[in-house]
């Protein structure tokens, strides 16, 4: 078979630990330096015989696809049992909020997202400060499955809705328009309620003009199905005897993050959304759709969460007050027991779940799909706010924020950064009081359905309306992934390498130097100090000529990994990858059965687009992984694996590859046992996906 000729940069890299012979030597696998190192012998790979498997589904527009199904919202929920489903009846979004300009209101509603405040106290509240007392609380109970407040008719409560993340065989069905009223297209309102077009007023870009009337087949908005088959959709066989269910859904990572974002701010186009308001201004959308949320998370899973894992207080959950302008946190010392927690809630405190994707497999599976997408971790925080209280102060985060309202109602307002520094910022501020602030940009309340997106460095608050409760989930990203950051890892290795690469870096200071620099010289201007501040300007422009761009791009990539939550791995594909497939023990044959071996026509791939990354790093080739990091973050250290630079195009090739299925006789190595050594060990640390089963070579491997 012919292989392309196109050079890896990795082909001309010599580790100093690379031994003369190839692959016939096994690869050595170990942990990073910082933990335990391990050897293994890398296995003949597990493959069998088999069908051709695939023809892949066919990718093509979104819009296109569009045109050929039913009009129907974007949806993560079953066919409710009504007859007449919940509608679309509008949907509108803050695009052309000006954080300078005046007050954008729309139902009262206002914005915000705490992630982590400073935690003030860790004394209980008693029962005269401000909080009813126990024998006479004024705040109803946690919501149960029959009491939803603020719900309005014909929404399903959020503990009986069926949930987007749950097994991936099952089909959820899209919500579509009643044939008795027209689902309207969704509108773009200024926050008062005004449908808005082009136009400039007071310095801010409204686009007032009316839609010119297109076709009757096209007048209606065309939303995409967001059902759990579309996330996880199935790849078309040749072979009609083989079930789709059998076959792994992700078959490309990539796009069903992207299809998951789109979801996630829908009707606003991504497009649109990171050309006018990604980093510069908040965005509302009013689905007026309560169910739109569900199933991500709900009151109920929160206290079963409390009930089955050992939560601790300021680790895993804080509670919280803001009264009289005063933040405190009440955090006991300890496992935070449901009856505790609830009891706090009944008494005024806010909830706040820290770390929600560890004991939600929902909010997990939410998570390590958006990882994909921004390419940076992606993490989450749930607030459930008792009625007529409000849990933190004012402040702003150094996150992008995206606040999905899953049940209730809360108020929330906005304000600009008060200053330039202020303005995309590295650390979350401290808590600000009233007199800091000034008028509020936003002030708005959300639905259940409902999402607010605003970036880092808005100020926020936000408390709950006195009829019911609110429960929220915060997804943040990027923080720590900014042009500095990168500059901070490319500079200081800049340096290092103009030093040992260049001269002039290693030539001596001038004698007198001290006499006319720093501070107390800063006014004179002679000679001497023009000269001494000109070489400084040249050294800079050769010190940018070392700069190691790329390699700085792998150290941060290789944060992100370490950052990542492992991927969710759905039933089938385990039964195409090493997670459920191979040997195993057969207790009534009371031997080791199922031994198979891949072949040159396996077909193989990478088991998510973002799931590895290969670098060069302390005169090594490795490839970093999350496939074994834990739903904690930072519970371990960062994972790889060593190999030598004659396997490294191989890899890369896998990566360039995806998410297409190659043979592994395709690999760009000089042999086939070369490539099948290497297809086998990434196939047996898990990070290969098998276009077909497996198959045994006997029916037992003894």
């Amino acid at each position: 078979m012919s292989h392309s000729k196109k050079v890896s940069a990795f082909s001309v890299f010599k580790g100093r630990k690379d031994s003369a012979s190839s692959l016939d030597s096994r690869a050595s696998i170990r942990k990073a330096s910082s933990s335990q190192s391990i050897r293994e012998d890398v296995k003949k790979a597990l493959d069998g015989k088999g069908k051709k498997l695939m023809k892949v589904l066919k990718g093509g527009s979104l819009r296109s696809s569009l045109r050929n199904t039913p009009k129907s919202r974007p949806t993560i929920l079953p066919e409710p049992q009504s007859d007449h489903p919940v509608q679309l009846t509008s949907v509108r979004s803050t695009t052309d909020l000006e954080e300078d300009q005046g007050t954008l209101q729309d139902r009262g509603r206002p914005l915000s997202t705490p992630v982590i405040p400073k935690q003030i106290s860790a004394v209980r509240p008693t029962r005269n400060q401000n909080i009813p007392p126990s024998g006479k609380r004024s705040s109803p109970a946690p919501p149960t499955e029959k009491q939803s407040p603020g719900n309005r008719s014909n929404r399903s409560s959020i503990e009986t809705a069926t949930p987007l993340a749950e097994a991936s065989n099952k089909q959820f069905s899209s919500l579509k328009p009643s044939k008795h009223k027209k689902t309207p297209s969704p509108r773009v309102s200024d926050g008062a309620g005004r449908h808005i077009g082009k136009n400039k007023r007071d310095g801010v870009e409204v686009d007032n003009k009316p839609a010119k009337k297109k076709k009757k087949d096209n007048s209606e908005v065309q939303m995409q199905d967001c059902s759990t088959e579309e996330m996880e959709h199935a790849v078309s066989f040749e072979d009609e005897s083989t079930s789709s269910s059998q076959l792994p859904y992700m078959f490309n990572s990539g796009e069903e993050a992207r299809k998951i974002f789109e979801c996630l701010i829908h009707p606003v186009k991504p497009d649109k959304f990171f050309r006018e308001l990604w980093e510069r201004k908040p965005l509302l959308v009013q689905r007026h759709m309560a169910q739109y949320n569900d199933g991500w998370f709900s009151t109920a899973e929160l206290d079963k969460i409390l009930r089955e894992e050992n939560i601790q207080f300021s680790t895993n959950l804080d509670v919280t007050t803001f009264t009289n302008g005063q933040r405190e946190t009440h955090n006991p010392v300890g496992r935070a027991f449901p009856s505790v927690v609830w009891d706090f809630y009944q008494n005024g405190c806010s909830v706040r779940l820290l770390n929600p994707q560890t004991y939600s497999r929902n909010v997990w599976k939410l998570l390590s799909v958006l990882q994909e997408y921004f390419n940076c971790c992606v993490g989450a925080n749930v607030y459930l706010t008792p009625p007529g209280t409000q849990g933190f102060a004012p402040h702003y985060d150094d996150i992008e924020a995206f606040i999905l309202q899953l049940e209730g109602r809360k108020h929330w307002r906005l304000y600009s950064p008060r200053t330039d520094n202020e303005v995309l910022p590295r650390l979350s501020s401290g808590n600000f009081s009233e007199k800091d602030l000034g008028k509020p940009i936003l002030d708005t309340v959300l639905d259940p359905g409902d999402l607010l997106y605003f970036p880092r460095g808005t100020i926020h608050q936000g408390n709950c309306m006195e009829d019911t409760h609110s429960l929220h989930i915060t997804v943040s990203c990027y923080q720590k992934n900014t042009w500095g950051d990168l500059f901070e890892k490319m500079v200081p290795r800049a340096l290092q390498i103009a030093i040992d690469e260049d001269v002039e870096f290693r030539r001596g200071l001038p004698r007198e130097y001290s006499s006319y620099m720093g501070i107390a010289n800063s006014d004179m201007d002679g000679a001497p100090r023009n000269l001494f501040l000109k070489k400084v300007e040249q050294l800079m422009v050769r010190m940018i000529q070392h700069l190691p761009v790329d390699s700085a791009c792998d150290q941060m990539a290789k944060s992100f990994i370490h950052d990542s939550l492992p991927p969710v791995l759905s039933d089938a594909e385990k039964a195409f990858s090493v997670h459920g497939s191979g040997e195993h023990w057969d207790k009534e044959k009371m031997c080791v059965v199922g031994t198979a071996e891949m072949e040159p026509d396996t077909t193989i791939k990478i088991i998510r687009k973002g799931i590895l990354r290969l670098l060069t790093e302390e005169d090594e080739v490795r490839i970093y992984h999350s496939l074994e990091n834990t739903r904690l973050y930072h519970e371990i250290e960062p994972t790889f694996i060593q190999i030598s630079s004659e396997v490294a195009p191989a890899v890369e090739y896998l990566i360039h590859s995806y998410p297409k299925y190659v043979t592994v006789e395709s690999l760009p190595l000089p042999s086939i046992d070369q490539r099948i050594d290497v297809a086998s060990m990434l196939y047996e640390k898990g990070l290969l996906l098998t276009g077909e089963q497996l198959l045994p070579l006997d029916e037992d491997s003894s």
